[in-house]
C-alpha cells in the first residue's frame, strides 16, 4: 500500500531534525485505507505525527527555480496537514542502513509498510529512532532467484527471505544503486512504516550486518519550467492522471493540482500498475522531462487497462442485471396471477396434484409410504424451484404417488373360458394347454394364482410369448413384458440410487406404473440369456423379485420403500433351461413347448397365417369389388412344400414367407383374352379402379381370375428352396446309421458314418471328425470298445475291429455337436461296417450306452420324434426309461410310427440287423 503526501505542505522549521506532531490529525480516505490494508492499528491521530516535507534539496539544485516554482515553495497550502524537517538536515545523512525492497521501489512522497524479521536490523532501526536520526536507504532488488515476483498481489514487501539468505557484499550486489532516502515513521513489532524523501545512490559499503552503505544525494537535472514542450507534457500527464484517478476509488480524493513537475511524475509512476523495472526506470531518471514522458507512457497503459476492465465489468453487470430483472419480473407475474386467482405458484400446483393422487387411495396406501410422501411434500415447500434438489424431490414424489397402491384387478378363474381363449389363440400344444388349465383350476380353488413362477421353455417361434398374453387374457389380468436378454446391470431390476443424475426406478416399478394394478402378469423374456457384469448379478436380483417368500417386501433402490410384489404372476420364457441359474430354476414351474409337427404347421398356416397376411396386404374377406375381384388360393401341397423346404424351424415363424406369396399374387391378375392386361402394382390397380368407375357400362365386362399357388409355381414367388431333406440316403449303406438329436431350434436327424482306413494288426484305432464335443468324443470311444466286445461274442472269428484303423464322421462338420445320446447309434455303425451288413431301412435310434451295454434315458423325445417323422422314418428306438415321455405325446405325433423301447444294446442289435433281406 502506497500513500502520497502533498509536496506543497506547510513547513515548520525546528532545530531538531526529528518530526513533530501536526496541529490536526490526518483523516483522509487514503490513511484509513492504509490502516485497513496493512493491519496497522494505530489511530489516525498517531499516524498524523509522522509527516513528510517537500524535497527542497531537489529544488535547490535547480538554478532556475524561484519562489514561483512550486517545487521551491514552502508556504503554499495543501490539503494534508504535515510536519516538516529542515531541508539542510537531510543532506547530513551520508551513511544509512540499506533496506532491500523485493517488489517495488519507494518513490519520494509515498508511504510503504515493510516487514522485517531480522532482529539485528530491527534493533538498528530502533536505535536510529532513539537517536532521533530515523532514516534509512530503500533499494529495489534486482531480478534473481532471491527476489520476489513483481506481479505479486501482496501489498507489503517481505524482506525476511532476502536477509536470511544474503549478507554484506552479496546483498549489496543484488540491490540497485539508485534508491530512496526513507524516513522511518514507526516500528511496531516486525512492521516498519517508511516514507520516501529523496533519491540516493550507493557509493560504498560501510558494514555488513546489518548492511550499512555510504550514499550520495542525487539531484534532478536543471530544466526550464517555462519550456513549452515540458509544459505540454506536464499538462498531458495531469490530464491522463485525472482519468486514472476517476476509475480508482482509492485515489479518487487525491488533489494533484498543486504538484510540481517532478512530483507529478513520481506520483503517476507510484500509483500505476507498472512492473518494478519500469518504476525503477522512472526513479533513476534525473531528467524531469524524460521522467514525465516515462510516467505518461505508464499512465496511458493504465488508462487502457482500466477501459478493458470497465468493459468487462459492464458486460458482466449487464448479464447479471438482465437475469435479476427477469427473476424479479417472473416473481411479480406469479404474485399478480396468484392475487387474480389465475394461477398458483409451481410448488403449490405440484403439491395439490400429489395430494389429489393420494386422496383417492389414502386408505389403501401403506402407512410407511404415506409418511414418506408427507415428509417429501413438506420438503418440497421449503426448496427453491431453481435448486437441483427440487427436481429430485419432485420426480420422487411423482413416482411415489402414481403407483397403484392397493389397486387390485378382479381375476377370472373360469376354466372353460380359459380353454376357449387358448384354443382361439393357439393350435395344438394340447399338453401345454392342459398344464395351464390345471394351473388356473388350482388358482380357482385357492382363490388366487399368486405364488407361482411359470417358465415356458422351447425353441423360437413356438408361441411362448403369445401364450403368456393368452394367460393374462384368460385371467383378466393386465399384461407387461420386458426382455432380460443380455441384461448385466442390476439397476434395471432394483433401480438406481437417487443420488445419481438421471436415476430411475427398476423395471418392476415401471411395470406397476404402466399397468395401474398390483397384480399384473409380468412376462420376463429370454431369461436364459441373462448377463453378468461389473455392476452386479441380475439373476440374484430377479431371485429376490420373483421368490414368493421374499417379494412381499421388495425394496426398490430409487423409491427406498417396500413394495408388495407377491400378487404379481411371473411368466418367464427361455429357449433352454440349462443356462438358467439353478437357484432361480428351482423356484420355477417349467412347461416345455417342443414345437409343431408338419400337420400342426399346415393348420396354423391355413387357418391363421394366410388369412392374417391377406388382411395385412389389404385383401379383406368382405372386399368384393364390382370392377375387380382378386381371388387368391393356396393349395395344401404348396403349404406343405413351403413348410418342408422354406420353413423347417420348430416354430411357425413362416409369416415372412407367406407375406411374400400373397402380395406377389395379388398383383398378378390378368384379364380375359378380350381385355387388356390389368395393372401389375397396387398403385396401378387403384388407378384402374378410378378410371373404370367413371364408365359403369364397362364394369360388367371385367372378369376376375382366380390365382392358385401350387407346389409347381411356389419357387416362382419364393425362389429356390432354403432347406433340403435331412434324409441323405434313400437306402442306408454299410457303416451308416441315422441318429436323432435335439437342438435349441427343435429336433433333427444325425447320421453316423464309419469307414475302413487301413489294416493294423491287433492295433484297432478310431479317428473321429465332425466338430464333436468332448462328451460325444467319449461316447465314440465307448462305442468302439463295446462294438469290439459284441463282435467277439457274436462272431469270434471276425477280427475286423481289432485289426483295422477306422474313421467315424458326423456330417455337417461346420455345426458343433455334443451330447451322450449318440452312443447306441455309433455302436450300430461300427457293427454294420464290421459285419458288412446295412441296418434296417427307415430306422432311427437314440440313447446313451454304458461300457456294459446298458441304454440310458435321453431328453427331447418329442423333438426327436418330430424330426423322425419329417424324414419319413417308420421305426424309432428309444430307451426304456423314456416310454412315459413318448406316451404323453399327442396321438397325431405318434401316428404311423413303430417305436421300440430297449434297456440293453442286445435288443438294438436284433432290431437293426435281425431282418430278412
Amino acid at each position: 500500500m502506497l500513500k502520497l503526501l502533498s509536496s506543497t505542505a506547510h513547513t515548520i522549521h525546528h532545530a531538531n531534525p526529528s518530526p513533530r506532531v501536526g496541529s490536526n490529525p490526518i483523516k483522509t480516505p487514503l490513511f484509513n485505507a492504509l490502516s485497513q490494508l496493512t493491519g496497522w492499528n494505530r489511530s489516525s491521530q498517531e499516524l498524523s505525527r509522522r509527516a513528510f516535507c517537500s524535497n527542497q534539496s531537489d529544488a535547490a539544485a535547480d538554478p532556475k527555480s524561484d519562489a514561483s516554482n512550486p517545487e521551491a515553495s514552502d508556504t503554499k497550502s495543501s490539503s494534508a496537514v504535515v510536519v516538516s524537517t529542515t531541508t539542510t538536515s537531510l543532506d547530513d545523512y551520508q551513511t544509512v542502513i540499506a533496506l532491500p525492497l523485493p517488489k517495488k521501489p519507494l518513490f519520494p512522497g509515498f508511504y510503504m509498510p515493510i516487514y522485517v524479521k531480522d532482529r539485528k536490523l530491527i534493533e538498528a532501526l530502533q536505535e536510529s529512532m532513539r537517536r532521533q536520526t530515523p532514516y534509512a536507504g530503500a533499494f529495489l532488488l534486482k531480478d534473481d532467484e532471491a527476489s520476489a515476483d513483481s506481479s505479486s498481489s501482496s501489498t507489503t514487501c517481505e524482506t525476511e527471505n532476502v536477509l536470511e539468505k544474503f549478507k554484506g557484499k552479496e546483498l549489496l550486489n543484488r540491490m540497485h544503486e539508485v534508491g530512496t532516502l526513507a524516513q522511518i515513521s514507526s516500528i511496531q513489532g516486525e512492521q516498519v512504516i517508511l516514507i520516501g524523501r529523496r533519491r540516493l545512490r550507493i557509493t560504498d559499503m560501510v558494514s555488513e550486518d546489518p548492511l550499512s552503505v555510504k550514499v550520495e544525494h542525487i539531484k534532478n537535472k536543471a530544466y526550464d519550467k517555462d519550456d513549452d514542450v515540458i509544459k505540454a507534457t506536464y499538462f498531458e500527464v495531469m490530464s491522463t492522471l485525472r482519468d486514472v484517478l476517476k476509475t480508482t476509488s482509492l485515489w479518487r480524493d487525491q488533489h494533484i493540482g498543486d504538484f510540481n513537475y517532478q512530483h507529478l511524475a513520481d506520483f503517476g509512476a507510484g500509483i500505476s500498475g507498472a512492473n518494478k523495472h519500469e518504476n525503477q526506470g522512472v526513479l533513476e531518471e534525473l531528467d524531469v522531462h524524460k521522467r514525465l514522458e516515462l510516467t505518461l507512457d505508464l499512465l496511458k497503459k493504465e488508462v487502457e487497462v482500466n477501459k478493458i476492465q470497465a468493459s468487462i465489468a459492464k458486460t458482466v453487470e449487464e448479464k447479471f442485471s438482465g437475469e435479476r430483472r427477469q427473476i424479479v419480473l417472473k416473481e411479480q407475474l406469479k404474485a399478480i396471477k396468484k392475487e387474480l386467482g389465475v394461477e398458483t405458484d409451481g410448488k403449490s400446483a405440484f403439491s395439490e396434484k400429489f395430494k389429489e393422487r393420494i386422496e383417492v387411495n389414502k386408505d389403501k396406501i401403506p402407512k410407511h409410504v404415506l409418511k414418506v410422501i408427507e415428509e417429501n411434500l413438506t420438503k418440497l415447500q421449503l426448496l427453491e424451484p431453481t435448486s437441483s434438489e427440487f427436481d429430485v424431490t419432485l420426480n420422487y414424489l411423482d413416482w411415489l404417488t402414481v403407483l397403484p397402491w392397493g389397486n387390485i384387478s378382479d381375476e377370472n378363474f373360469d376354466v372353460l373360458r380359459a380353454e376357449k381363449i387358448l384354443n382361439e389363440d393357439h393350435y395344438g400344444l394340447s399338453d401345454v394347454k392342459e398344464r395351464i388349465l390345471e394351473f388356473i383350476a388350482v388358482g380357482s380353488l385357492r382363490g388366487t394364482s399368486q405364488g407361482k413362477i411359470i417358465c415356458l421353455s422351447g425353441p423360437p417361434g413356438v408361441g411362448k410369448t403369445s401364450i403368456g398374453r393368452s394367460i393374462a387374457r384368460a385371467l383378466d389380468r393386465k399384461f407387461f413384458r420386458f426382455s432380460v436378454g443380455g441384461l448385466s446391470d442390476v439397476a434395471e431390476i432394483n433401480g438406481h440410487r437417487r443420488t445419481y443424475i438421471g436415476a430411475m426406478p427398476g423395471k418392476l416399478v415401471q411395470c406397476l406404473k404402466t399397468v395401474g394394478t398390483e397384480n399384473p402378469i409380468i412376462l420376463i423374456d429370454e431369461i436364459d440369456k441373462l448377463g453378468k457384469g461389473h455392476s452386479g448379478d441380475p439373476a440374484s436380483a430377479l431371485l429376490e423379485v420373483m421368490d414368493p417368500e421374499q417379494n412381499a417386501n421388495f425394496r426398490d433402490h430409487y423409491l427406498d420403500v417396500t413394495i408388495d410384489l407377491s400378487k404379481v404372476l411371473f411368466v418367464c420364457t427361455a429357449n433352454v433351461i440349462d443356462t438358467i441359474p439353478k437357484p432361480l430354476l428351482d423356484r420355477m414351474e417349467v412347461i416345455s413347448l417342443a414345437g409343431y409337427i408338419t400337420d400342426e404347421k399346415l393348420h396354423i398356416a391355413r387357418d391363421f397365417l394366410v388369412k392374417n397376411t391377406c388382411r395385412d396386404c389389404g385383401i379383406k374377406p368382405e372386399q368384393v369389388l364390382t370392377l375387380l375381384t382378386i381371388a387368391v388360393g393356396v393349395s395344401d401341397a404348396a403349404l406343405l412344400s413351403l413348410i418342408e423346404n422354406y420353413c423347417r424351424e420348430a416354430g411357425v415363424r413362416i409369416r415372412q414367407r407367406a407375406s411374400t406369396v400373397v402380395p406377389a399374387v395379388s398383383v398378378d391378375v390378368t384379364d380375359t383374352e378380350d381385355t387388356k392386361p390389368l395393372a401389375k402394382t397396387s398403385a396401378e390397380v387403384s388407378t384402374v379402379l378410378t378410371d373404370e368407375s367413371a364408365t359403369k357400362t364397362e364394369q360388367s365386362e371385367v372378369v376376375a381370375e382366380k390365382v392358385m399357388i401350387e407346389e409347381s409355381n411356389l419357387a416362382d414367388y419364393l425362389g429356390k428352396p432354403v432347406f433340403h431333406s435331412d434324409k441323405i440316403y434313400e437306402k442306408t449303406p454299410v457303416g451308416v446309421v441315422m441318429g436323432l438329436a435335439w437342438t435349441s431350434m427343435g429336433g433333427s436327424t444325425l447320421y453316423i458314418e464309419t469307414t475302413f482306413v487301413e489294416e493294423v494288426e491287433r492295433k484297432g484305432r478310431l479317428r473321429i471328425t465332425g466338430q464333436l464335443g468332448s462328451v460325444m468324443k467319449e461316447s465314440a470311444q465307448i462305442a468302439h470298445t463295446v462294438a469290439r466286445r459284441i463282435m467277439l461274442e457274436k462272431e469270434p472269428d471276425n477280427l475286423f475291429l481289432a485289426n483295422s484303423k477306422l474313421h467315424l464322421h458326423v456330417p455337417e462338420g461346420a455345426t458343433p455337436k455334443d451330447g451322450p445320446s449318440a452312443g447306441c447309434t455309433m455302436i450300430t455303425s461300427l457293427l454294420s461296417l464290421a459285419m458288412k451288413k446295412p441296418v434296417r431301412k427307415d430306422l432311427a435310434m437314440t440313447g446313451e450306452v454304458t461300457l456294459t451295454g446298458r441304454i440310458l434315458p435321453i431328453g427331447g423325445v418329442k423333438e426327436k420324434t418330430i424330426a423322425a417323422r419329417r424324414c419319413q422314418v417308420k421305426m424309432i428306438i428309444f430307451p426304456e426309461a423314456n416310454r412315459k415321455d413318448f406316451d404323453e405325446l399327442p396321438e397325431n405325433v405318434k401316428e404311423g410310427l413303430d417305436v421300440h423301447f430297449v434297456d440293453e444294446y442286445e435288443q438294438i442289435f436284433e432290431l437293426a440287423f435281425g431282418y430278412d433281406h
